[in-house]
């Protein structure tokens, strides 16, 4: 069992930056494939970023690649997302998740955490 809770949300400027963090509880945390994923009202959950357990196989969706950066600190329990030159599209719940796949499908990670919201004003 993981439990997982994002904090480091907030407003922004456009052009601002914010680091989220994902705090796991879990002694098998270090075992895990995270994810940073994010929900726009009325729309789908969409991947933004994943990591393996080594800190390796970092991948990023399109739209974030070059602003954002995923990191994780196994001895913190702790994954990161760094997000630099935020747009107003960047606004959203942001979630972060546990999986055992390396994938960007939200169906394919167990846990979940809570969301943090992330606004971009312009």
């Amino acid at each position: 069992q993981v439990q997982l809770v994002e904090s480091g949300g907030g407003l922004v400027q456009a052009g601002g930056s914010l680091r989220l963090s994902c705090a796991a509880s879990g002694r098998t945390f270090s075992s895990y494939v995270m994810g940073w994923f994010r929900q726009a009202p009325g729309k789908e959950r969409e991947f933004v970023a994943h990591i393996m357990w080594s800190g390796g196989g970092t991948y990023y969706a399109d739209s974030v690649k070059g602003r954002f950066t995923i990191s994780r600190d196994n001895t913190k329990n702790t994954v990161y997302l760094q997000m630099n030159s935020l747009k107003p599209e960047d606004t959203a719940a942001y979630y972060c998740a546990a999986g055992r796949s390396l994938t960007i499908l939200p169906r394919e990670y167990y846990y979940w955490g809570q969301g943090t919201q992330v606004t971009v004003s312009s």
